[in-house]
């Protein structure tokens, strides 16, 4: 298939990097295109500005996202690369998400070289970790540890283990397979005990809605299997209007002609927590989803929402 360069936008972490190319190998395999045929352009998000405090202080979803989208917008790139867990569950006008990869392993790795697994870790040991999701559920189940914010690119994270910051940290398994990794992890950690946030270990790939020349070009690298539990999963998270102050997991997965769905909200102390499990036809994932939102609300999760404009 002969065409212009194909413009694929992506952040410039090692991580981000990773998936990029990815991206870029499955199109060229796809459609027999040379190495000049796609273009990788880096971009700084506001996300990776900002290092001297927790996301979570911030607030809001996008924070890895909206420069990416404004350079679809402004029609600089022809597609952006994302970790799916990173954008927010309603796109700009004009974008839409154009295809799912794939997903990779969903479970967080625990990471420590000295414990096993978080049961050996004893009173009081240090854990390290950004994601407000992973402290209040190891708090939920370990209150008795200590947890301190870690900030940083998987590399850096992994280096401030080696430095004695903390007795342990937590990474998704998914970005350490690909950034070849895998080696580091300690133990998985069962999703039965740290549900993954929304739609981790999946790679999105946004576009320009009506761009129908990069649409039949990703059309390809799309995974049903895939798009689908994520669509049920980033409709849980919309309808529960979470930000980045509030720990809400979920995930949704095929069993047999079923979809299955386990969704979590969490106060950020881990000492409240709600859940909810729904099972339906993958065709009403939307609809699952929003409903699996409704019955945890039930619950009394609106207590524990921090809203985005709060």
């Amino acid at each position: 298939m002969q065409a212009a360069t194909i413009r694929l936008g992506t952040r410039g972490s090692p991580l981000a990097l990773a998936q990029a190319h990815e991206v870029k190998e499955k199109l060229s395999a796809a459609h027999s295109l040379g190495p000049d045929a796609i273009s990788i352009n880096v971009f700084k998000t506001t996300g990776d500005r900002i290092l001297d405090r927790p996301l979570a202080e911030v607030g809001g979803k996008g924070l890895f996202t909206k420069e990416l989208e404004d350079a679809l917008l402004r029609d600089e790139i022809d597609l952006a690369v994302h970790s799916m867990k990173d954008m927010q569950t309603a796109l700009p006008d004009g974008l839409t998400l154009g295809a799912v990869l794939p997903r990779e392993d969903v479970r967080d790795a625990f990471i420590s070289l000295k414990y096993p697994d978080v049961d050996a870790l004893p009173s009081g040991a240090v854990v390290g970790t950004s994601s407000l999701r992973r402290q209040a559920q190891l708090l939920n189940i370990r209150p008795d540890l200590k947890v301190v914010g870690f900030r940083g690119n998987v590399q850096t994270r992994l280096k401030k283990l080696e430095d004695g910051v903390a007795d342990a940290t937590f990474l998704a398994v998914a970005g350490l397979k690909r950034l070849n990794l895998a080696d580091r992890i300690t133990s998985p950690v069962p999703i039965s005990k740290m549900l993954p946030a929304v739609a981790q270990a999946a790679i999105g790939i946004e576009i320009r809605a009506g761009d129908e020349r990069i649409a039949d070009l990703i059309a390809p690298l799309n995974d049903a299997a895939s798009a689908i539990a994520v669509t049920m999963e980033r409709a849980f998270l919309a309808r529960l209007e979470g930000s980045c102050r509030t720990p809400i997991a979920g995930h949704a997965w095929l069993k047999g002609p079923h979809l299955v769905f386990w969704g979590q909200v969490l106060s950020p102390d881990g000492t409240k927590e709600l859940n909810v499990e729904r099972i339906g036809p993958p065709e009403q994932a939307i609809g699952i989803g929003t409903a699996a939102a409704e019955q945890i609300l039930g619950l009394g999760a609106n207590a524990l929402l921090q809203r985005p404009d709060v």
